[in-house]
């Protein structure tokens, strides 16, 4: 993947306002899980070196981090509902910080997408309706060793409970205290994960929610849940530091999901939400979003808008210029490339990432890429 080079004066590089944060560029660095949490679930300072390196973000929203031990969708993933693991958050922050970085957390509770492995007593997990995830697979410990690991094995999801509307307080509750925790760990605000098949969608999408209690069924009924998590998240540490992550489609790759996704638009903004972050299909098994989506999304939402899914610089500057899009955000390219927004501003040719690492294991294809700083790499980067 080679960018092309960005000009002195690319909205791309340009300052922008989220919230109550002054961001240097309009780089987002996505959420990635890397399965290298430690015991209990906590940060370390491995990923505290992580995160410092890619500092440079306008943003970065950091990995899925479970709102509670039911909310945990696979092994070695951060948490942020214990004291351990805000202390544990707390080295993460500071060191982005430290870097002149800024931080969102992000907020997840995976539903059905768990394995009972996973769960406290090994109970079943759970989702708006017993309905098994048929084909989704799920990253567990089989050996039980807690430390990260690239032994980790993909089995499928397990057959879960249907939620009671007491277990939907709950969770609510859980997404409130989870963002509380969040802010005390030093994050400078959250973001809800809706998107990837996880709990929030779950309920948004009619092919896994069969409710008929006022959570499911009319769409009105399946915006409650995510309306009432980020109404309470919202409370918790104020609008303005809150945003929500979705993608706008259904298990069935239906177009016709966009009109959900604009009526979901307009519940946000009730609520004055700082962002939304919309992941496009980047496989090509999905319908690319239409030109009156964007604009309608742009219409029905007064905060600022994120996009993810297979961008280069040339695109992203396209996006911004054209005004459908606020941030743009970059995944697997920050992998391999720590200082990615200086490589794109030179137009540098970009470093693969090595996909083995990906999930588990230490620091190996996690913290010893190279930056273009590095004289071998600029000598590599300028004759690629």
């Amino acid at each position: 993947m080679t960018p092309v080079r960005a000009e002195s004066d690319s909205v791309l590089f340009s300052p922008h306002r989220l919230g109550a944060l002054d961001l240097p560029n309009r780089i987002v660095m996505a959420p990635m899980s890397r399965a290298r949490a430690g015991a209990g679930d906590t940060a370390t300072a491995l990923m505290a070196q992580y995160y410092r390196q890619r500092a440079s973000a306008g943003l970065i929203v950091g990995e899925s981090s479970q709102i509670s031990r039911q909310g945990q969708g696979y092994a070695w993933a951060p948490g942020l509902h214990s004291a351990a693991q805000i202390a544990a958050w707390r080295g993460v922050t500071d060191a982005v910080h430290a870097a002149g970085g800024r931080m969102f957390a992000q907020l997840w509770h995976a539903g059905r997408m768990s394995h009972a492995s996973l769960q406290p007593g090994g109970a079943a997990p759970v989702a708006p309706s017993a309905l098994q995830a048929a084909s989704a697979k799920v990253y567990i410990d089989p050996h039980g060793r807690g430390a990260p690991s690239r032994d980790g094995e993909l089995v499928a999801a397990s057959i879960p409970r249907a939620l009671s509307a007491q277990d939907i307080a709950d969770i609510v509750a859980d997404y409130a205290r989870a963002a509380r925790n969040a802010i005390d760990a030093g994050f400078d605000g959250v973001e809800l994960h809706g998107a990837h098949g996880y709990l929030i969608q779950q309920f948004l999408d009619p092919a896994s929610n069969l409710r008929d209690d006022g959570y499911g069924g009319s769409l009105d009924a399946r915006l409650r849940f995510v309306f009432e998590a980020a109404q309470a998240v919202a409370a918790a540490v104020g609008a303005h530091r809150v945003g929500l992550r979705f993608a706008p489609w259904r298990a069935d790759a239906d177009a016709a999901a966009e009109s959900d996704a604009l009526a979901l638009a307009a519940r946000m903004d009730a609520l004055d939400l700082a962002y939304l972050h919309v992941c496009e299909d980047d496989t090509g098994q999905r319908p690319p979003l239409s030109d009156a989506f964007r604009r309608d999304l742009r219409a029905r939402f007064r905060g600022s808008l994120i996009y993810v899914g297979g961008y280069t610089a040339q695109r992203a500057e396209a996006a911004l210029q054209a005004g459908w899009a606020d941030l743009i955000g970059f995944g697997r390219p920050f992998i391999a490339n720590p200082d990615l927004p200086h490589r794109l501003r030179r137009g540098l040719a970009l470093a693969d990432g090595d996909r083995a690492t990906y999930f588990g294991g230490a620091q190996q294809g996690y913290t010893d890429y190279p930056t273009a700083s590095d004289p071998e790499t600029v000598a590599e980067a300028e004759t690629a």
